[in-house]
Protein backbone atom coordinates (compact mmCIF):
# COMPACT_ATOMS: atom_id res chain seq x y z
CA UNK A 1 0.00 0.00 0.00
CA UNK A 2 1.33 3.44 -0.91
CA UNK A 3 1.73 5.95 1.91
CA UNK A 4 -1.08 8.14 0.60
CA UNK A 5 -3.50 5.23 0.13
CA UNK A 6 -5.26 5.30 3.48
CA UNK A 7 -8.84 4.02 3.22
CA UNK A 8 -11.61 6.29 4.38
CA UNK A 9 -13.68 3.27 5.40
CA UNK A 10 -12.74 0.26 7.48
CA UNK A 11 -15.79 -1.88 6.65
CA UNK A 12 -18.10 -1.55 3.67
CA UNK A 13 -20.92 -3.38 1.95
CA UNK A 14 -20.87 -3.51 -1.84
CA UNK A 15 -24.18 -4.07 -3.66
CA UNK A 16 -23.67 -5.73 -7.04
CA UNK A 17 -26.51 -6.35 -9.46
CA UNK A 18 -26.62 -9.63 -11.32
CA UNK A 19 -26.67 -7.61 -14.55
CA UNK A 20 -23.22 -6.23 -13.66
CA UNK A 21 -21.81 -9.71 -14.34
CA UNK A 22 -23.26 -10.00 -17.86
CA UNK A 23 -20.89 -7.65 -19.67
CA UNK A 24 -22.27 -7.22 -23.19
CA UNK A 25 -24.07 -10.56 -23.14
CA UNK A 26 -27.86 -10.89 -23.01
CA UNK A 27 -27.75 -13.10 -19.91
CA UNK A 28 -25.43 -15.24 -17.78
CA UNK A 29 -21.92 -14.46 -16.58
CA UNK A 30 -19.22 -12.93 -18.77
CA UNK A 31 -15.90 -14.27 -17.54
CA UNK A 32 -13.90 -11.20 -18.61
CA UNK A 33 -16.37 -8.89 -16.87
CA UNK A 34 -16.22 -11.07 -13.76
CA UNK A 35 -12.42 -10.91 -13.73
CA UNK A 36 -12.52 -7.12 -14.11
CA UNK A 37 -14.91 -6.81 -11.14
CA UNK A 38 -12.74 -9.12 -9.05
CA UNK A 39 -9.70 -7.01 -9.91
CA UNK A 40 -11.51 -3.93 -8.56
CA UNK A 41 -12.50 -5.83 -5.42
CA UNK A 42 -8.96 -7.11 -4.83
CA UNK A 43 -7.61 -3.56 -5.07
CA UNK A 44 -9.54 -2.54 -1.95
CA UNK A 45 -9.01 -5.80 -0.07
CA UNK A 46 -5.28 -5.17 -0.51
CA UNK A 47 -5.80 -1.85 1.31
CA UNK A 48 -7.03 -3.75 4.38
CA UNK A 49 -10.70 -2.87 3.92
CA UNK A 50 -13.21 -5.34 5.37
CA UNK A 51 -15.63 -6.12 2.55
CA UNK A 52 -19.03 -7.76 2.34
CA UNK A 53 -20.90 -8.15 -0.96
CA UNK A 54 -24.58 -8.64 -1.71
CA UNK A 55 -25.14 -9.86 -5.26
CA UNK A 56 -28.34 -9.96 -7.28
CA UNK A 57 -29.54 -12.63 -9.71
CA UNK A 58 -31.17 -10.69 -12.54
CA UNK A 59 -28.64 -11.93 -15.09
CA UNK A 60 -29.94 -15.47 -14.59
CA UNK A 61 -33.51 -15.14 -13.47
CA UNK A 62 -35.90 -12.30 -12.60
CA UNK A 63 -38.79 -13.54 -10.50
CA UNK A 64 -40.83 -10.37 -10.85
CA UNK A 65 -40.89 -10.62 -14.65
CA UNK A 66 -41.94 -14.26 -14.63
CA UNK A 67 -44.50 -13.56 -11.93
CA UNK A 68 -46.20 -11.10 -14.25
CA UNK A 69 -46.66 -13.80 -16.89
CA UNK A 70 -48.48 -16.21 -14.64
CA UNK A 71 -45.90 -17.77 -12.32
CA UNK A 72 -46.56 -17.45 -8.61
CA UNK A 73 -44.57 -14.45 -7.35
CA UNK A 74 -43.18 -16.22 -4.29
CA UNK A 75 -42.01 -19.16 -6.41
CA UNK A 76 -40.34 -16.80 -8.85
CA UNK A 77 -38.61 -14.92 -6.04
CA UNK A 78 -37.24 -18.17 -4.54
CA UNK A 79 -35.88 -19.09 -7.96
CA UNK A 80 -34.29 -15.65 -8.12
CA UNK A 81 -32.63 -16.32 -4.76
CA UNK A 82 -31.09 -19.48 -6.17
CA UNK A 83 -29.75 -17.41 -9.07
CA UNK A 84 -27.95 -15.14 -6.59
CA UNK A 85 -26.31 -18.23 -5.11
CA UNK A 86 -24.90 -19.14 -8.52
CA UNK A 87 -23.51 -15.63 -8.92
CA UNK A 88 -22.04 -15.71 -5.43
CA UNK A 89 -20.27 -19.00 -6.15
CA UNK A 90 -18.85 -17.61 -9.40
CA UNK A 91 -17.56 -14.53 -7.56
CA UNK A 92 -16.05 -16.68 -4.82
CA UNK A 93 -14.28 -18.92 -7.31
CA UNK A 94 -12.80 -15.98 -9.21
CA UNK A 95 -11.73 -14.19 -6.01
CA UNK A 96 -10.03 -17.33 -4.71
CA UNK A 97 -8.18 -17.67 -8.02
CA UNK A 98 -6.79 -14.19 -7.33
CA UNK A 99 -5.68 -15.19 -3.84
CA UNK A 100 -8.53 -13.47 -1.98
CA UNK A 101 -9.98 -15.55 0.86
CA UNK A 102 -13.75 -15.58 0.47
CA UNK A 103 -16.79 -17.09 2.15
CA UNK A 104 -20.34 -17.35 0.82
CA UNK A 105 -23.14 -17.13 3.38
CA UNK A 106 -26.60 -18.00 2.15
CA UNK A 107 -29.99 -17.04 3.59
CA UNK A 108 -31.34 -20.39 2.31
CA UNK A 109 -30.15 -23.77 3.59
CA UNK A 110 -27.79 -25.16 0.94
CA UNK A 111 -25.01 -26.40 3.18
CA UNK A 112 -23.22 -28.34 0.46
CA UNK A 113 -22.16 -25.14 -1.32
CA UNK A 114 -22.40 -22.29 1.20
CA UNK A 115 -22.44 -21.50 4.89
CA UNK A 116 -25.75 -20.49 6.45
CA UNK A 117 -26.03 -16.80 7.26
CA UNK A 118 -24.83 -16.35 10.83
CA UNK A 119 -24.08 -12.77 11.82
CA UNK A 120 -21.38 -13.62 14.35
CA UNK A 121 -19.58 -15.86 11.89
CA UNK A 122 -19.77 -13.20 9.18
CA UNK A 123 -18.20 -10.67 11.55
CA UNK A 124 -15.45 -13.15 12.39
CA UNK A 125 -14.66 -13.67 8.71
CA UNK A 126 -14.52 -9.92 8.13
CA UNK A 127 -12.15 -9.37 11.04
CA UNK A 128 -9.88 -12.05 9.56
CA UNK A 129 -9.73 -10.18 6.26
CA UNK A 130 -12.02 -12.52 4.32
CA UNK A 131 -14.51 -11.21 1.79
CA UNK A 132 -18.03 -12.32 2.73
CA UNK A 133 -20.61 -12.72 -0.04
CA UNK A 134 -24.22 -12.75 1.11
CA UNK A 135 -26.44 -14.81 -1.21
CA UNK A 136 -30.20 -15.43 -1.49
CA UNK A 137 -31.16 -11.93 -0.39
CA UNK A 138 -32.98 -11.92 2.94
CA UNK A 139 -34.22 -15.47 2.37
CA UNK A 140 -37.79 -14.19 2.00
CA UNK A 141 -39.91 -13.58 -1.12
CA UNK A 142 -41.16 -10.07 -1.83
CA UNK A 143 -37.88 -8.51 -0.62
CA UNK A 144 -35.23 -7.40 -3.09
CA UNK A 145 -31.47 -7.74 -2.89
CA UNK A 146 -31.41 -3.96 -2.31
CA UNK A 147 -33.25 -4.60 0.94
CA UNK A 148 -30.82 -7.41 1.76
CA UNK A 149 -27.91 -5.02 1.19
CA UNK A 150 -29.43 -2.40 3.50
CA UNK A 151 -30.21 -5.00 6.17
CA UNK A 152 -26.84 -6.77 6.09
CA UNK A 153 -24.91 -3.47 6.08
CA UNK A 154 -26.58 -2.48 9.33
CA UNK A 155 -26.17 -5.94 10.87
CA UNK A 156 -22.42 -6.06 10.23
CA UNK A 157 -21.78 -2.46 11.23
CA UNK A 158 -20.66 -1.27 7.80
CA UNK A 159 -19.85 2.41 7.45
CA UNK A 160 -21.39 2.80 4.00
CA UNK A 161 -23.36 0.97 1.31
CA UNK A 162 -21.67 1.19 -2.07
CA UNK A 163 -24.17 0.66 -4.87
CA UNK A 164 -22.37 -0.30 -8.08
CA UNK A 165 -24.26 0.74 -11.21
CA UNK A 166 -23.67 1.19 -14.93
CA UNK A 167 -23.89 4.99 -14.77
CA UNK A 168 -21.65 7.47 -12.95
CA UNK A 169 -24.01 8.32 -10.09
CA UNK A 170 -27.52 9.61 -9.39
CA UNK A 171 -28.95 11.80 -12.15
CA UNK A 172 -31.99 14.03 -12.59
CA UNK A 173 -33.14 11.55 -15.27
CA UNK A 174 -31.85 8.41 -16.97
CA UNK A 175 -28.64 9.64 -18.65
CA UNK A 176 -28.87 6.87 -21.24
CA UNK A 177 -32.21 8.27 -22.42
CA UNK A 178 -31.81 11.98 -21.62
CA UNK A 179 -28.47 13.55 -22.61
CA UNK A 180 -29.38 16.72 -20.67
CA UNK A 181 -29.62 14.80 -17.36
CA UNK A 182 -27.40 16.24 -14.64
CA UNK A 183 -25.60 14.26 -11.95
CA UNK A 184 -25.84 15.02 -8.25
CA UNK A 185 -22.58 14.90 -6.30
CA UNK A 186 -24.36 14.84 -2.95
CA UNK A 187 -27.97 14.44 -1.79
CA UNK A 188 -29.78 14.07 1.50
CA UNK A 189 -32.30 11.26 1.88
CA UNK A 190 -35.09 13.84 2.11
CA UNK A 191 -33.95 15.54 -1.11
CA UNK A 192 -33.92 12.18 -2.90
CA UNK A 193 -37.50 11.53 -1.74
CA UNK A 194 -38.69 14.98 -2.78
CA UNK A 195 -37.11 14.60 -6.22
CA UNK A 196 -38.54 11.06 -6.54
CA UNK A 197 -35.12 9.62 -7.36
CA UNK A 198 -34.91 5.83 -7.51
CA UNK A 199 -31.67 4.96 -5.71
CA UNK A 200 -32.68 1.77 -3.90
CA UNK A 201 -36.13 0.25 -3.60
CA UNK A 202 -38.39 1.97 -1.08
CA UNK A 203 -37.89 -0.55 1.74
CA UNK A 204 -34.11 -0.49 1.44
CA UNK A 205 -33.99 3.29 1.11
CA UNK A 206 -36.16 3.80 4.20
CA UNK A 207 -34.05 1.36 6.21
CA UNK A 208 -30.83 3.18 5.31
CA UNK A 209 -32.39 6.56 6.06
CA UNK A 210 -33.75 5.49 9.44
CA UNK A 211 -30.44 3.90 10.46
CA UNK A 212 -28.39 6.83 9.07
CA UNK A 213 -26.52 4.51 6.69
CA UNK A 214 -24.96 6.54 3.85
CA UNK A 215 -25.16 5.26 0.28
CA UNK A 216 -22.54 5.94 -2.39
CA UNK A 217 -23.70 5.31 -5.97
CA UNK A 218 -20.92 4.91 -8.55
CA UNK A 219 -20.07 3.32 -11.89
CA UNK A 220 -18.35 0.00 -11.27
CA UNK A 221 -17.16 -0.15 -14.87
CA UNK A 222 -14.98 2.97 -14.54
CA UNK A 223 -11.53 1.47 -13.91
CA UNK A 224 -10.34 2.23 -10.39
CA UNK A 225 -13.68 3.73 -9.31
CA UNK A 226 -14.20 1.37 -6.37
CA UNK A 227 -10.74 2.11 -5.02
CA UNK A 228 -11.24 5.87 -5.43
CA UNK A 229 -14.50 5.65 -3.45
CA UNK A 230 -12.80 3.73 -0.66
CA UNK A 231 -9.96 6.26 -0.54
CA UNK A 232 -12.53 9.02 -0.04
CA UNK A 233 -12.28 10.65 -3.46
CA UNK A 234 -15.30 12.47 -4.89
CA UNK A 235 -16.56 9.62 -7.06
CA UNK A 236 -20.21 9.15 -7.90
CA UNK A 237 -23.05 10.43 -5.69
CA UNK A 238 -23.24 10.37 -1.90
CA UNK A 239 -26.70 10.05 -0.31
CA UNK A 240 -26.65 10.94 3.36
CA UNK A 241 -28.79 12.14 6.28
Amino acid sequence: MAENETPKYKRILLKLSGEALMGNAAFGINRDTLRAIVGEVKSIVDLGVELAIVVGGGNIFRGVALGSTGMDRATGDYMGMLATCMNAMALQDCLRNEGVETRVQCALDIDQVAEPYIRGKALSHLRKGRVVIFAAGTGNPFFTTDTAAALRSIEIGAEVVLKATQVDGVFTADPKKDPTAKMFKSLTFDEAIQKKLKILDATAFTLCRDQKMPIRVFNLHNPGALKRVVLGEDEGTLVHV
